[in-house]
């Protein structure tokens, strides 16, 4: 049933977590819980509060009973409401009676993790019994290898069914036997316009046009969609599509979250662009895989390898923390990233968990954590030339002449100050006496503007503003030169009459403290020659020497102007002129993309509970021994082991690694993947719900050299995704959550599609491809949301809004929320109004829409990809005879063609696909 036209989507709200209620078992709860909380406790808490140690106000935190039970001062925490936990009140020190750790405070940030685990319901997946022992590594890996994800993927027959007549491929085999096994059956068919417009959003995140619609409705050949499925492969927009779901996986953003100064990576684009062109190549996913992680070694020339080398942005673009106050600590928490970033992206394994203990559900001890933490602790973080040598070493010639002129245009500086010091100190008592004239407020007038003052004084304007400027200020105390003024200004002084200019009488005071400065500056500048003479850098300056050094900066008082200097000093303007001219004639910068390098290649030790300051024994740099052959695997010899740890990866006898991408391709284009934790296949996430199936298609993806296309084109050519999104009164008792698959469902946009579907409608896309990035704020551009800027640390309004995930960790699916600012934003936004008035001029510009009835349909099509019905084109045509009251207020100032428009953008029937 469509949704009638002026019936805008309500906003449901969301229902806040249940009072005091501990918090629903999910993946990534667990994961929060063992990769942030799990390793605070047991370094913080577990030495006073554990029972294989000792317990304390008898409160237990080593297990999930023992914080429920609590201590002697009532129970630990309760979950949802931190306000009320004691565990969060001690960890704060709100009570000087219950200050926990005793001996070291907590930092913020690991402050706010225990709020928000407490927040969340405090998820804590702890089953073991109080004081059980880790099981012995090997024996643990050996259990571990028959869960389902570490066996090899099985090609079995394809399964009988009774309907023989349903499937159109091997994918429908398996979805029907699954049905059949459950006295389910698929419903009909979608119809073509629904097809064209599914397929369409699929794999281009835009609506179909109205030719294309029309094109596909008039092909009444077998192969009518399969042609629909090519040209959409074929499109470059297919790329920008896919890419998008990839960089979710990559954490993909432009700037860092965890400095205190927000440093722009203004390369990322290059990675972003990689990866399009990559899915719009249909680059064999193995090599999409290796390529990310060791794509420098991977050139067969150095062409080649400058070519491919912004794809290492997958780590090249990771977190960087600050490390001022904990630098061990801050380059393990990096560490993390990549190596969590890695596992879950590439193998659906949370690796991560181990960082501080053996890895309480999956069989990976701590010490695979650390031999793939070794792997990238042998590498860093640069900035690499995407252009041949020679333009390279041409450019960075070119700066170090422009730096070795800067140094000399420094050394004359300070030669012509020395030279014109002498005389200028002569002059000081002027400027204090001007400066403090111009500090005084006369019973009578304003001070003189400063230009004015300077004319009738007869001192330079520039020098004369930084005086008042610096004495005005709270610096003057800081300088023994400048004393006497501050005391000048702790007393009372008879406030003069006039101006200077005016023959008025300065106060003794003031000529007093004028002079005193003078002569303190003279003073110093003698030790201020006789330092720079010695040294003439500058370096370790004391005393008088380093205050005038202060002063004559380029702010100071004392300072002078690159044209006043140039007056003062010939030698000083003939640098400059090389200096500006080298500048100007330097070849431009050559692009660069933020990757990953060699470095010295050494393997690390286990960090003792995570703790950098408590290392244990070396960890080997090798591959995961629970997706290895034997129980000691190789170690990694070339250099920091990423080409060896591609290779493993990448290699077709891994059991993760195609299974992995097929079920986040099958996610993205039936709402669910086979597996519903696409980033974890381990003991923790969920068993797949048609194995078999899984186990073809990661088979058949390999067989046919790793094609993500080939694998797009065998799904969507089955009869499972041309199903409609109908219900089915049986098959809803059935299997109300379609895990069987008996229609498609029905999905929600994206912001990206949903932002660049309002373009596409109203006219405004601006098609092109790649290049740097542009901020979402900018209201005037048009470009496709793949390529707006992505922060870690002020995400854009519109993506935090519309639920763009969160780019400092790896993302696996979006989360749907429906809140009432998305639909304030919808009703008063001034781009929605935009795109609105947009549209409208689109249906008036076609000289083939002669009057309202066909610009009607038209806009239906355009919006919803179908005719507007009877009914719904005398709601519109009725709404359109009526004129608006003269005292009305229109809507955002619309017209009423503009509200018709801007309804159809606001609809639910826009937002979603069918």
């Amino acid at each position: 049933m469509k949704t009638p036209l002026f019936l805008l989507s309500l906003p449901v709200l969301l229902v806040p977590h249940a009072e005091g209620r501990a918090a629903d078992a999910t993946p990534e709860r667990d994961a929060f819980f063992e990769s942030k909380v799990r390793p605070l406790l047991a370094e913080h808490c577990y030495e006073c509060h554990s029972e294989q140690k000792k317990i304390k106000g008898g409160l237990a935190l080593d297990t999930k009973q023992g914080w429920e039970k609590g201590g002697e001062t009532g129970p630990a925490l309760v979950p949802g409401e931190p306000g009320r936990s004691l565990l969060l009140k001690a960890v704060r020190y709100e009570d000087s009676s219950l200050e926990m750790p005793p001996k070291k405070r907590l930092s913020a940030e690991q402050i706010a993790t225990l709020e928000q685990w407490i927040q969340m319901g405090a998820p804590d997946p702890r089953v073991a019994a109080p004081g059980t022992r880790t099981a012995n590594p090997t024996n643990r890996i050996e259990e571990g290898r028959k869960h389902w994800a570490f066996q090899p993927p099985v090609k079995k027959p394809l399964p009988t069914v009774r309907n023989a007549q349903w499937p159109k491929n091997a994918v429908d085999r398996f979805i029907l036997a699954a049905l059949e096994a459950r006295e389910l059956k698929p419903v009909a068919p979608a119809g073509k316009r629904e097809l064209i417009r599914r397929a369409t959003f699929d794999l281009t995140g835009l609506p179909p046009t109205p030719q294309e619609i029309e094109a596909f409705l008039a092909d009444e050949s077998p192969q009518a969609f399969e042609r629909v499925v090519d040209r959409l492969l074929a499109s470059p927009h297919y790329g920008e599509r896919w890419a998008r779901h990839w960089l979710d996986v990559a954490r993909y953003a432009e700037d860092q979250a965890h400095t205190f100064g927000v440093n722009p990576n203004t390369s990322a684009f290059r990675y972003r662009d990689w990866v399009i062109g990559a899915f719009n190549r249909d680059m064999p996913y193995d090599e999409f895989v290796k390529r990310q992680i060791a794509g420098d070694q991977l050139g067969e020339s150095p062409e080649q390898t400058r070519e491919q080398i912004a794809s290492l942005g997958f780590f090249g673009l990771g977190a960087v923390y600050y490390k001022n106050s904990d630098a061990a600590k801050a380059a393990a928490d990096e560490l993390d990233d990549r190596v969590d970033t890695l596992t879950r992206g590439f193998l659906g394994l949370t690796v991560s968990c181990a960082r501080c203990h053996d890895h309480k559900f999956d069989p990976i001890p701590t010490q695979d954590y650390y031999s793939l933490a070794g792997i990238f602790r042998s590498c860093q973080l640069t900035n690499s030339p995407l252009a041949p040598e020679d333009e390279v070493r041409k450019f960075d010639a070119a700066q170090a002449a422009i730096k070795n002129l800067e140094k000399q245009l420094k050394e004359v500086a300070v030669k012509a100050r020395m030279e014109s010091l002498e005389s200028e100190l002569e002059r000081v008592p002027n400027y204090v006496q001007a400066a403090w004239q111009q500090s005084q407020k006369p019973k009578t007038g304003k001070p003189a503007a400063l230009g004015e003052l300077a004319a009738q004084t007869g001192l330079r304007e520039a020098q004369l503003k930084r005086w008042t400027d610096f004495l005005s200020g709270k610096k003057p105390a800081d300088f023994s030169s400048m004393r006497p003024w501050s005391h000048l200004l702790e007393k009372p002084v008879k406030q003069m009459e006039g101006s200077l200019a005016g023959g008025s009488e300065m106060p003794e005071e003031v000529v007093a403290v004028s002079a005193a400065i003078r002569e303190n500056l003279r003073t110093a500048l003698l030790e201020w020659k006789e330092a720079l003479t010695k040294n003439p850098k500058g370096d370790g300056l004391k005393g008088a020497a380093k205050e005038l050094d202060t002063l004559v900066g380029e702010k100071g008082p004392l300072a002078m102007g690159q044209d006043e200097l140039a007056q003062v000093h010939s030698g000083f303007a003939e640098v400059k002129r090389a200096c500006d001219e080298a500048k100007k004639n330097a070849p431009p910068m050559y692009p660069v993309a933020h990757t990953i390098m060699e470095r010295k290649a050494e393997d690390m030790p286990v960090f003792i509970r995570g703790n950098p300051a408590k290392p244990g024994d070396l960890a080997p740099r090798r591959f995961l021994r629970i997706l290895s052959r034997d129980m000691d695997p190789p170690r990694f010899t070339k250099g920091s082991g990423r080409i060896e740890l591609a290779e493993a990866i990448a290699n077709p006898e891994n059991p993760l690694t195609a299974r992995v991408m097929v079920n986040r391709i099958w996610k993205h284009h039936f709402g669910k993947g086979l597996v519903g934790t696409p980033s974890n296949f381990g003991l923790l996430g969920e068993a797949p719900t048609h194995p078999e199936l899984l186990d073809y298609l990661a088979i058949r993806f390999v067989e046919t050299g790793w094609s993500i296309k080939n694998l797009h084109k065998e799904l969507m050519l089955s009869a499972t995704y041309q199903l409609s999104s109908a219900s089915d009164a049986h098959n809803e008792r059935v299997d109300a959550d379609n895990q069987w698959r008996w229609r498609m469902q029905r999905t929600r946009l994206d912001v990206e599609s949903w932002r660049d579907a309002l373009l596409a409608v109203s006219g405004q896309l601006d098609a092109s491809l790649g290049g740097p990035s542009f901020p979402l704020s900018d209201a005037s551009s048009r470009r496709r949301t793949v390529y707006a800027k992505v922060s870690r640390h002020d995400l854009a309004s519109l993506l935090r809004l519309f639920d763009f995930p969160d780019a400092n960790i790896t993302s696996d699916k979006r989360t749907e929320t429906t809140v009432p600012q998305q639909q304030l934003f919808v009703l008063n936004s001034p781009f929605m109004s935009e795109q609105a008035r947009h549209f409208t001029k689109r249906l008036h510009a076609d000289p083939d829409l002669a009057d309202d009835a066909a610009r009607i349909q038209r806009a239906y099509t355009l919006a919803f990809g179908r005719p507007a019905s009877a009914e719904e084109q005398d709601w519109i045509r009725a709404y359109l005879r009526e004129a608006d009251p003269k005292d009305a207020q229109p809507l955002n100032k619309l017209t009423r063609w503009e509200r018709v428009s801007h309804t159809l953008l606001s609809s639910n029937e826009f937002l979603y696909v069918d």
